[in-house]
């Protein structure tokens, strides 16, 4: 009886026990949850919200400013430090700038040195301060800032021709966004290892140059290669993503430099409907791509004359520094020859939209100036192709640009093969002959159906058929005509045997049948580098040229990657 009794007392103690403990957890869980809102709101307090707790004789002095009085005071301090910033940044500028100077000196130049600099006695304006909270190891500030300045500086130029001329450079206006970033944070005063600085965004940058006793208008082409070349120094010098690294403690910063991150593949596929600036003819147009505006770093497409839907279908491989930032533009312009190119329309992706390892496929309205938004004149399209890999990203999907497949048929020798690290078949063959591959195989297309064509008979119907080819083979195929139809059903399938498939197009040409003449209702233009990648989609595809109407395809890759040596006449093919 004492047992059972005892049983009972134990069980009913354990049982308090445990509702006991729920009780006071989840007191706990509550008062956590009502600190964490406390936490919050005061986190969104702004300085009207506190003055309504607390009076105004419990803030310190630095709280009762407002944002112009904060920026107020940061000038005044800037002002007073003025004269030995001065000092040391004209001296770490004259370092900086004038090797890359140097890289960017004109050809009609035999030198090009400071024999003068220094950032004059008018400090700069801070018209913003913005902290970056992307990066919990170090702290991220960005400085807005006008400066009209009045510097000595002056450039040593020496012609090849012997002559020394000493050009004033004068009447600096500069607005723009600096980015300093302090980092690594440290349990030691003052609390950072090394300071970054970088310019982020340049908005506008003015200056005048003069011959000291005489007119550098006097000298032909001199002072437009010389504008070209400082502005050149200062966009390879110190703007983003270029981060000049200042020491604070002892220590190796090397990670806070400039550094290769990935590879940007874009494929300038074509553009459509660009404005006509010819008063006899059509525009001759071509683009520049890029993902810094430096003269080495810019590529141009080829020239395509007569023409306001060109089809340039070339591909550029670019190397990116800061995906996060960083964008890639396309300007395209009206070959003049002799004159200046005018330009037709720009336009831009930022590379944080891209997703890694995958291609995107995006047509971008063109606009005259990618700073002014309020452009709504028609100024065309521009197509493009883009696919970001990342160094670190493990290679789930093949990447046609790279790997064992070169990115110009028939000019890129392999740097696996030359390592040593090709295939077999590859290391088969001499390693003193080139060797390169095209990407070869049979492309299989189904036309399975049509929605929404335009009608182009009077009883509001159609008789469409498509006709498939290849740009680069003369290789046509025409699918059976479908009576009476603007939602054709055709399920038909055809091979094509491609040379090249990273540098060829197929197009589908969609025509209405009559019965002594055919009318044309609207095209699309395809590039094979999805294909290539997935080898083996279905999508849709809108018809250019028409009101309305797409296509729906199949598309089947089966590769044939071909080893060839310049030196002979077979290839060696290989799966």
């Amino acid at each position: 009886m004492g047992f059972l009794v005892g049983l009972v007392l134990g069980i009913a103690a354990g049982v308090a026990l445990i509702v006991g403990f729920a009780r006071a957890e989840n007191s706990r869980a509550a008062r956590r949850r009502q600190l964490a809102a406390t936490i919050s709101s005061f986190s969104k307090m702004t300085i009207e919200d506190s003055r309504k707790l607390l009076p105004g004789d419990l803030y310190p002095s630095w709280v009762v400013f407002s944002a112009q009085q904060k920026l107020k005071w940061l000038n005044q301090e800037l002002i007073k430090i003025w004269p030995f910033v001065n000092t040391a940044a004209s001296e770490l500028i004259k370092t900086s700038v004038e090797p890359v100077l140097e890289q960017y000196r004109p050809i009609v130049l035999a030198s090009l040195k400071f024999s003068k600099l220094t950032l004059g006695t008018v400090a700069p304006q801070f018209t913003g301060v913005s902290i970056i909270e992307n990066d919990e190891s170090g702290i991220v500030m960005e400085l807005e800032m006008n400066w009209d300045a009045n510097p000595s500086i002056i450039l040593d130029v020496k012609t090849r021709l012997g002559v020394s001329l000493p050009i004033q450079v004068k009447d600096i206006g500069f607005t723009g966004v600096f980015r300093l970033i302090f980092k690594p944070l440290v349990d030691q005063l003052p609390c950072f290892g090394a300071v970054c600085f970088s310019l982020r965004k340049k908005k506008k940058l003015d200056f005048r140059l003069k011959v000291i006793g005489g007119e550098i208008s006097a000298i032909p082409g001199i002072s437009d290669a010389l504008e070209d070349t400082i502005k050149n120094a200062i966009e390879d010098s110190i703007t983003w993503p270029v981060r000049k690294v200042i020491p604070i403690m002892p220590g190796d910063y090397s990670d806070l430099e400039l550094k290769p991150v990935g590879t940007l593949e874009v494929k300038l596929v074509q553009a459509r409907d660009l404005t006509n600036k010819d008063l006899i003819g059509k525009s001759d147009p071509f683009a520049i791509v890029y993902v810094r505006p430096l003269p080495d770093k810019m590529k141009r497409s080829k020239t395509i004359n007569n023409d306001l839907n060109p089809i340039w279908n070339e591909h550029f491989e670019f190397i990116v520094e800061d995906a996060d930032t960083q964008t890639v533009t396309v300007k395209i312009y009206d070959d003049d020859g002799i004159q200046e190119s005018e330009l037709i329309g720009c336009a831009q992706v930022t590379l944080k939209d891209l997703q890694p390892g995958k291609v995107k496929d995006v047509w971008l309205k063109l606009v005259k100036d990618l700073e002014i938004q309020r452009d709504r004149k028609d100024r065309g399209q521009v197509h493009l192709e883009l696919l970001y890999c990342p160094f670190d990203m493990k290679e789930e999907t093949p990447n046609p640009f790279r790997q064992q497949f070169s990115m110009t048929s028939l000019e890129r020798t392999m740097t696996s093969m030359e390592n040593g690290s090709g295939s077999t078949g590859f290391n088969r063959m001499s390693s003193r002959k080139k060797k390169e591959i095209i990407m070869r195989g049979v492309l299989s297309v189904t036309v399975i159906s049509g929605e929404d064509l335009p009608a182009m008979d009077m009883n509001g119907k159609s008789d469409p058929y498509v006709v498939l080819s290849l740009k680069k083979s003369k290789t046509k195929y025409k699918t059976r005509v479908v009576s009476e139809s603007l939602n054709p059903v055709w399920n038909q399938t055809f091979d094509f045997v491609v040379e090249d498939g990273l540098h060829d197009m197929l197009m589908l040409e969609v025509y209405d049948h009559d019965t002594f003449s055919r009318d044309y209702m609207g095209r699309c233009i395809l590039t094979l580098t999805k294909v290539l990648i997935e080898e083996d989609y279905k999508d849709s595809f809108k018809l250019e040229g028409a009101k309305s109407g797409k296509l729906n395809l199949h598309l089947k890759w089966s590769p044939q990657p071909i080893f060839r040596d310049s030196r002979e006449e077979d290839s060696l093919r290989f799966r």
